[in-house]
């Protein structure tokens, strides 16, 4: 489905900030808002950070992008969505990876106990090494994922 059809078929205003932002966040999945200024500036010239700011919020507050937040980092955006998909995250770079849910029927939302919750989404975050660190035989204090990372350069796969 095209980009101005997804924003109708929700109810929003197809403006040319928020079609920017929607290539963006399809040119690079797990962008930062950054990522998405940047991206969003060079597609279509000038647009406010209030206005990519603005774009963001709606779209995922209109199930059309999702925002996730792994410990440490700051939000990223994808445009997967509606599919309880996970994330496996480098503790050492920062690179985040679409990860399946487990084999099964969504396994993940069968919590233990829900405590009387009608659950419908996990969020499951998986730490570890990128084969490109493992490569360079980078290591990482495995106690901490926030800390234990280098500066994130904000590098999808």
């Amino acid at each position: 489905m095209r980009d101005n059809e997804r924003l109708s078929e929700k109810g929003l205003q197809v403006t040319a900030q928020r079609l920017a932002v929607l290539r963006a966040v399809h040119a690079r999945p797990h962008a930062t808002t950054d990522d998405v200024i940047a991206l969003a500036s060079a597609d279509i010239g000038a647009i406010s950070r209030q206005s990519v700011y603005d774009a963001l919020a709606t779209l995922v507050e209109h199930g059309v992008l999702r925002r996730i937040q792994p410990v440490g980092s700051p939000a990223l955006y994808e445009d997967r969505i509606n599919d309880n998909h996970h994330h496996v995250i480098c503790r050492i770079c920062g690179v985040v990876a679409d990860v399946d849910c487990a084999v099964g029927d969504t396994p993940c939302l069968t919590a233990a106990d829900s405590m009387g919750f009608a659950i419908d989404e996990a969020e499951v975050a998986y730490w570890g090494r990128c084969p490109s660190c493992l490569t360079q035989g980078l290591e990482a204090t495995l106690s901490d994922p926030a800390t234990s990372r280098r500066a994130r350069s904000t590098v999808s796969k």
